[in-house]
């Protein structure tokens, strides 16, 4: 017990020190996908599985316009909604997915997106990561931190969690490091790092801002220098 409270407190000072350059290095940082409301935000999330932000945004900018409540995706008819999406890849999935989500709203929430992890997640297409990007977001009320590719990537570059790839693990380890309201904002900033510069296969390190307080950029660079 005392050796991992030594293990948060040094990551909890070390990430105190990354935010702020962070913070100054992408000041834009907010969620990439377009909405004006939590169902907005719950559709785009489902349809951005395997999906770029910039095509989602593509698709909800009609979607959005011809879609306003819950009952009206409820209603839509399965291959029309799977047309309006398909650019998506998955569409039918994802139709079904949104569809079966709108008609639980009708059904146990007044076609209103519930503000508790609890209710989201039990909606279609609907798990931890999408209900924690929903209630940061749309609601800011976090209950957890959301934990994509680039987070898991980041967070274990910098050596903020233990666990390669188990993102309620990861989220398990960095939700004790900044406090609640900082759990939205943490999960941005790692987002945008990871899409600027922290890039899976070959990491700029050579202008990483946050290079000296990063456990594993000295270690890219000298496997780097040896090819």
């Amino acid at each position: 017990m005392a050796k991992e409270s030594k293990t948060i407190i040094a990551r909890r000072e070390r990430l105190a020190v990354i935010l702020p350059i962070l913070e100054r290095a992408y000041p834009d940082a907010k969620c990439s996908l377009d909405f004006t409301t939590p169902l907005e935000l719950v559709v785009a999330t489902i349809l951005s599985a395997q999906c770029t932000d910039v095509r989602v945004n593509q698709v909800t900018k009609s979607l959005f316009a011809k879609y306003r409540s819950a009952a009206d995706y409820a209603n839509v008819p399965q291959e029309q909604l799977e047309r309006d999406v398909q650019s998506t890849g998955f569409y039918r999935n994802k139709a079904k997915a949104i569809r079966a989500m709108a008609q639980a709203l009708l059904d146990n929430h007044n076609g209103e997106v519930p503000a508790t992890m609890a209710h989201l997640v039990e909606l279609a297409g609907v798990g931890r990561k999408t209900a924690n990007v929903v209630l940061g977001n749309a609601f800011n009320a976090p209950d957890g931190i959301a934990v994509d590719t680039h987070v898991t990537r980041v967070a274990n570059r910098l050596a903020l969690t233990k666990h390669p790839s188990d993102a309620v693990k990861i989220e398990a380890d960095l939700m004790p490091l900044v406090g609640r309201e900082r759990w939205t904002m943490l999960s941005h900033l790692l987002i945008f790092h990871g899409r600027g510069c922290c890039f899976a296969r070959s990491p700029a390190c050579e202008r990483c801002p946050i290079y000296e307080q990063c456990p594993t950029g000295p270690k890219i660079l000298k496997e780097r220098a040896k090819v």
